[in-house]
């Protein structure tokens, strides 16, 4: 197996192999399908052989195995640290490698769900993450027991050591395995208390950011293999669109190209350097067949979406009491329309796949986030069967939601399958990435509500239009005609109001939409923490102190991180004169988020962001280093969208192609993130996506208080603002 996070050793994987399978055994563990421990009389050949989370060595090395995707969220340290809780054993000691798809098939999935998306690795895994350290730390207590002739209750586990406490002898890891693998692993175990904890809740540093920094980690795109060939290629510019023809002429017989390629609803070239296929292609003439899609214009797609609004009836979200009667009654009903746009991913690596066909085998190196699709999406499209597939572990450039949908496996396996015997990488030009993406969906949000005397909500009605994910994408069902993500911290919102409804009209179009970062959380809190703000300033009352008159006591995590964050950032402390500050959270994944933005605007309209104060409640925290990066990056992502972030369409195609008109934040605009984490414990919370929630709208919430300006749309851009140099 190849990997690309950095070994603690200094000899390479393959060397080591062939040393410890020479002279010593191996101890290997799995427990998320509980088993018998593999036999340890010596290391794997091959990482087919491996079905296991740890192994062992005589001395006193702890391969931990990763069994997700590290694209910089950091799970790839984060994850083995639970492990390494729970076996007890010297964290220096650990060697981290990934888990193949390949491993998961043969092994009937021993290592369950292996994408990386929806900030659930963590969330997700812990539990049999932690079984698995535990069951192994219990076998190699039995062991010691066994070798000394004692109750197992006599004994201890620290840093590598079972240790006998009457007498203090102790055998280390290394001196057990050979015993401990021959034992059968335990049905139940003990798992420890949070309170002794020695791993879990240290910032240590991430292993794979030393090789980031020299350049040593391979991406995707990095795959280098023997007589490579490279493809690039051209999908139409309008969705759905197939190839009606095309002339190659001109481009087929010059040196280093291979094939001119028609493969349905896209062209591709493949040549002998990706340079070469990328210049050939764009002198091909393409004719495409755009059908209906071609009418299609930023502008119908929002008067499509504000028909969705004008609906009698709507799917049902969440309903109790009757908000409609009561809004209907009431002499005041405060009424807002949010807007949000579509976005694209624009990972700083673009898409990249390389398929290497050879018979009835095939091996991907694919910037993907689940591997287990990637091999399930190149077995069916190479028709070659799943158990001949290899799908080689390889660090990401990003992800952000992108790379979980297999379409780029798809297309080059095609490309793959008509050069067979030769490796082919497929690169996606910057140009191709952004205007073939699964876009955040573009969507529209009214809300209505009733207010008593006192402020306290009477009713509210939350109406979205947007299209479905899970119907256009993923082709599922959705519950009562409701997709979750379209109505996500909407229909669980935690404020106290007798009489709510919630619900959802689904407004697909050929835009094909996706899983941006935070997915509902990306833009529905900007509705509906704005929305609040509105109502605060209605009955004059301050943000803060609204929020926690109409949460309910019940809410206890949101009442805290509000707190929390409140007080990091002196809200009861008067500003200098010319700053104001918003204030917003919500939940999402499991945590619990707040945010504060400190704000000036001066007479151009340019926004000083002095301050963000941003926080964070995940239950646990397992590494709060890597946690508060996770923070800073969503303040980074989060403002480049809320400032300039915006897909446009016009007859059909998306008008943006680069970071000339798809613009990100630049370091010299950067402002000051003061973070700050508050695990409360209890549960497991997600970390990489809920933290970007509450930016927007406590940003938005300090610009009205800036500006009396209020604004129901991003990007700021269009409302004439722009960001000024941190």
């Amino acid at each position: 197996m190849t990997t690309n996070i950095p070994s603690s050793s200094k000899l390479a994987r393959r060397d080591f192999l062939k040393i410890s399978s020479a002279t010593s055994a191996v101890f290997s563990f799995g427990f998320y399908v509980p088993a018998k421990a593999t036999a340890a009389n010596k290391a794997p050949a091959t990482p087919e052989h491996l079905n296991a989370w740890i192994e062992i060595y005589p001395n006193e090395q702890v391969v931990i195995r990763y069994a997700r995707v590290e694209m910089g969220q950091g799970s790839s340290t984060s994850a083995p640290m639970i492990v390494a809780e729970e076996l007890d054993c010297d964290w220096k000691q650990v060697r981290i490698e990934y888990a193949t798809a390949e491993d998961n098939l043969k092994t009937k999935r021993s290592f369950g769900d292996m994408a990386s998306v929806g900030s659930r690795t963590i969330k997700n895994s812990q539990e049999y993450l932690r079984n698995a350290g535990a069951g192994a730390r219990a076998m190699l207590v039995t062991a010691a027991a066994q070798s000394w002739g004692i109750s197992e209750s006599e004994c201890v586990t620290s840093q590598g050591y079972v240790i006998h406490k009457p007498s203090q002898k102790k055998l280390s890891y290394g001196s057990l395995c050979a015993h401990a693998a021959k034992l059968e692993a335990p049905k139940t175990v003990v798992l420890k208390d949070p309170k002794d904890w020695k791993i879990i809740g240290q910032s240590i540093k991430r292993r794979e950011i030393p090789d980031i920094v020299v350049g040593k980690i391979r991406y995707a795109i990095d795959t280098q293999l023997p007589g490579m060939l490279y493809a690039a290629v051209a999908a139409c510019p309008v969705f759905n669109g197939t190839v009606k023809s095309f002339d190659a002429s001109r481009v087929q017989n010059r040196r280093g190209i291979v094939k001119v390629l028609n493969l349905g609803d896209f062209v591709a070239v493949v040549a002998d350097s990706w340079w070469r296929a990328k210049e050939a292609l764009k002198e091909i003439p393409i004719e495409w067949e755009t059908g209906e899609g071609a009418k299609l214009s930023t502008a119908s797609i929002q008067n499509y979406l504000k028909e969705g609004l004008q609906q009698p009836q709507l799917a049902v979200a969440r309903k109790n009491g009757d908000a409609i009667a009561v809004l209907d009654k009431s002499a005041k009903v405060l009424e807002a329309e949010y807007f949000t746009p579509y976005l694209a991913h624009a990972t700083l690596e673009p898409i990249v796949c390389t398929v290497w066909i050879q018979g009835d085998s095939m091996d991907v190196w694919a910037a993907s986030q689940s591997p287990e699709a990637t091999l399930a999406t190149a077995a069916a499209t190479a028709g070659i069967d799943q158990s001949r597939v290899k799908v080689h572990p390889v660090q990401l450039g990003g992800g952000l939601g992108r790379k979980g949908a297999q379409d780029y496996t798809k297309q080059a396996t095609l490309i793959a399958k008509a050069v067979e015997g030769k490796p082919v990488k497929m690169i996606w030009t910057r140009e191709e990435d952004i205007q073939h993406d699964l876009y955040r969906p573009m969507s529209l949000i009214k809300l209505r509500a009733s207010q008593k005397p006192n402020g306290d909500l009477d009713a509210l009605h939350i109406r979205v239009s947007a299209p479905s994910i899970f119907a256009s994408l993923l082709k599922m069902p959705l519950n009562n005609g409701v997709d979750g993500q379209a109505v996500a911290s909407l229909n669980d919102h935690p404020y106290a109001v007798e009489n709510c409804l919630v619900d959802y009209s689904q407004r697909n179009t050929n835009i094909p939409v996706g899983f941006w970062r935070s997915v509902g959380h990306s833009q529905n809190p900007f509705a509906r923490e704005c929305f609040i703000d509105e109502l605060a300033h209605e009955v004059g009352q301050d943000p803060l102190a609204y929020r926690l008159q109409i949460l309910p006591t019940s809410a206890v995590r949101d009442r805290a991180i509000l707190t929390k964050i409140a007080e990091a950032a002196s809200w009861d402390k008067p500003l200098p004169k010319g700053i104001f500050r918003g204030i917003a959270e919500t939940e999402g994944y499991g945590s619990w988020t707040a945010c504060v933005c400190e704000v000036s605007v001066n007479e151009r309209s340019e926004v000083k962001i002095h301050r963000v104060v941003i926080g964070i409640d995940p239950g646990y925290a397992v590494n709060p280093d890597n946690i508060q990066a996770q923070l800073q990056g969503s303040v980074v992502h989060g403002l480049s969208a809320i400032f300039w972030g915006e897909m446009t369409i016009k007859e059909g195609r998306i008008e943006q192609s680069n970071f000339h008109d798809y613009r990100m934040m630049r370091l010299n605009e950067m402002p000051v993130v003061q973070t700050v984490i508050a695990p409360t414990g209890g549960f497991w919370g997600g970390v990489g996506e809920p933290t970007q929630a509450p930016l927007g709208p406590a940003l938005v919430n300090a610009i009205f208080a800036a500006t009396g300006k209020r604004i129901r749309s991003f990007p700021l851009k269009n409302h004439g603002f722009s960001l000024a140099k941190a």
